[in-house]
Order: C-alpha cells, then sequence, then structure tokens
C-alpha cells in the first residue's frame, strides 16, 4: 500500500512562486507519480507526470514552461515547483501514484493511490 501526503500549499499573489511536497512511503523507482488539481465546480486536471528513478516528466499545456516537477532520490520526495502563478491555478492539488511500474506516464494518466490534497489560492 502507498500513502501520499501532500504540503506547502497556501496563498499567493499573482506572479508569485510555491514549491509543492509529497512525501510517500511507496517512493520506489520505475513508478509513475504525479499532481492533479480540481478548482471548485471543475473536472480534475491532470497537472505533471513524473517516472520515478529516470526522471522522466510530463506536463499539460497550461503550465508548461511555469511549473516543474521533480524529484529528490535521498528524501523520497516529489516537488511541483510552481512560478508564475496565475488566479486560473487557484485548486486543490493532489499529488498520486500508479500502482503498476513503468509503462505511460503522462499527465492525467490515471492513478491508483491518492493524497488528501494542499490547496493553492492565487490572488488577482
Amino acid at each position: 500500500q502507498v500513502q501520499l501526503v501532500e504540503s506547502g500549499g497556501g496563498s499567493v499573489q499573482v506572479g508569485g512562486s510555491l514549491r509543492l511536497s509529497c512525501a510517500a512511503s511507496g517512493y520506489t523507482y520505475n513508478r509513475c507519480m504525479g499532481w492533479f488539481r480540481q478548482a471548485p465546480g471543475k473536472e480534475r486536471e491532470g497537472v505533471a507526470a513524473l517516472l520515478l528513478g529516470n526522471g522522466v516528466t510530463s506536463y499539460t499545456g497550461s503550465v508548461k514552461g511555469r511549473f516543474t516537477i521533480s524529484q529528490d532520490i535521498a528524501k523520497g520526495i516529489l516537488y511541483l515547483q510552481m512560478n508564475g502563478l496565475k488566479p486560473e491555478d487557484t485548486a486543490m492539488y493532489y499529488c498520486a501514484a500508479r500502482k503498476s511500474y513503468g509503462g505511460t506516464c503522462f499527465a492525467g494518466v490515471a492513478m491508483d493511490y491518492w493524497g488528501k490534497g494542499t490547496l493553492v489560492t492565487i490572488s488577482s
């Protein structure tokens, strides 16, 4: 069983930055992990994904060039660095992990394990 715990959410002005963290109990090489977000009244959206170990990444178009997903192998933590934040980035952000290993690992790919989320609010 994989347990995921997010942290780092908060409130920031437009154009600001935040870094989200995800501590995973099942931090294993070749597992696909990612970040999702859901704004009030909106569908859940895949933001970014990373294949643990080799570090191959994927992003949804709206965050490319602004967000960076990365891993800290020594600490076993997944990060999401968010720069140039916009009001439309306001959402609950969730860390997620896939049960199987290898295969496709794209932003929005189906996941099996989920954290409880951390709230990000951008003021315009």
